[in-house]
């Protein structure tokens, strides 16, 4: 394949805080119908993908038995480049628990739902989907407009950004 044709990615969905939807004052709050569809449409996304639901929980509740249908549902892709929108207290979790083999792999999420106005979703969405063309086998996480190698990387919680580690 040359560098100038576009290859298919995977997108797969797991729930996290990109696609919550809140419904009152006190944070009630459940994972939605996923966005990122529209998000890709939005940012006007013209390369071939699909979207695969894999499940719909907040990352805190993840387990190993979701990390596992996760790596199946990987594995099970055709496509070479894959992106998995996760919620971002788990990620790296779920990152190193991941056998690319062949495959690109990018997880990314959002510090604040998709539907609030001011969401780094549309920002994350879009550079996890450009950088999972661009990079060379293996796991990857993209947050806070920086590509980390999974394994090498950690969640900031005092101040909500990730860090190299």
């Amino acid at each position: 394949m040359s560098a100038l044709q576009t290859e298919a990615v995977a997108v797969l969905t797991t729930g996290g805080t990109i696609d919550k939807v809140y419904f009152d004052a006190r944070s009630e709050f459940a994972i939605g119908d996923s966005v990122v569809l529209e998000l890709l449409k939005e940012a006007h996304v013209d390369a071939p993908h699909r979207l695969v639901e894999v499940m719909r929980k907040d990352s805190l509740d993840l387990n190993e038995d979701d990390r596992q249908a996760i790596a199946k549902a990987v594995e099970a892709c055709e496509e070479r480049c894959v992106v998995i929108t996760h919620g971002t207290d788990t990620m790296t979790l779920t990152a190193q628990s991941l056998h690319p083999g062949e495959k690109t792999i990018v997880l990314t999420g959002a510090l604040s739902p998709a539907r609030f106005a001011k969401s780094d979703a549309t920002f994350n969405v879009g550079m996890a989907f450009a950088a999972v063309q661009a990079l060379p086998p293996g796991v990857y996480i993209v947050m806070n407009g920086q590509v980390f190698a999974a394994g090498q990387v950690r969640k900031d919680l005092e101040k909500n950004v990730f860090v190299r580690c």
